[in-house]
């Protein structure tokens, strides 16, 4: 009898030292960016921060403080007395302008490699706007502009099957929602905004005539490129993204040449 209870005592002892040895499950937090085009940071750690949902509703603030790192600006903003860091696609901002934007994703223990800085909480916003100090309309930058390059004179020669700007803008109603080809010199970028690339390119064709192009295509500042996409009139994305003729879901043709 006695055996048989140091038997069973000597196995219930061993059963507890190889739970004890056991490692843990790990627990990892989903990390990072979604595909929406907001700023993907320099943060490291042993821990993923923390994730929770959005910064929802639409915010107009006033910077305090700018850190700016080689992509990213981190921003100490002010709104109704309460002050918080925001993170954007570095951008030129200054201390004192009032800004607005929409959403932003909550990160927290997010750490910052170039500044050797954890902030303890963060919005992570993936568009910003300067406001119009007299009427104190948002005007419309978006995050990661490349700026609009000074232009001479532009005199696109158009691939076969493209129409000149001038052509589709005065008779937009005709274009409406079909597809189209449009030949351009690529004067402006805004990479991964809302998830895809923002495309500017003019054909002299017109004066100033100006065409937005959404697509997943990379294209560089000085390139003359063909694009066919979908025609789209009067659309508004929110936040002063508001277009009168767009194209959308623009599919790169034409091999890229600088001009």
């Amino acid at each position: 009898m006695k055996i048989q209870t140091l038997k069973i005592w000597i196995s219930s002892f061993v059963f507890l030292l190889i739970i004890s040895c056991h490692p843990k499950p790990k627990l990892y937090e989903a990390d990072m960016m979604d595909g929406s085009g907001a700023a993907g940071h320099d943060h490291t750690g042993s821990e993923a921060p923390a994730m929770t949902d959005s910064h929802a509703g639409g915010h107009n603030v006033k910077v305090e403080e700018i850190l700016n790192t080689s992509k990213y600006s981190y921003l100490y903003v002010s709104e109704n007395g309460e002050k918080f860091w925001i993170a954007i696609p570095r951008m030129e901002v200054e201390i004192g302008g009032t800004y607005h934007y929409t959403g932003g994703l909550l990160k927290k223990n997010f750490e910052s490699k170039e500044y050797n800085r954890v902030f303890e909480t963060i919005y992570l916003v993936s568009n910003l706007h300067s406001h119009s100090g007299d009427s104190g309309a948002p005007v419309a930058h978006e995050a990661g502009d490349q700026g609009t390059q000074s232009q001479g004179t532009i005199d696109v020669e158009p691939a076969e099957g493209s129409i000149q700007l001038a052509d589709l803008f005065s008779d937009r109603e005709k274009y409406k929602g079909k597809m189209v080809q449009v030949t351009g010199k690529c004067v402006k970028v805004n990479p991964m905004i809302m998830g895809r690339n923002w495309v500017h390119v003019q054909d002299g064709s017109g004066d100033g005539l100006d065409l937005t192009i959404t697509t997943s295509e990379n294209v560089q500042l000085n390139e003359v490129v063909t694009f066919e996409g979908v025609i789209a009139l009067n659309k508004d994305f929110g936040a002063g993204y508001k277009y009168d003729i767009i194209m959308e879901q623009g599919k790169l043709l034409a091999p890229k040449t600088r001009l």
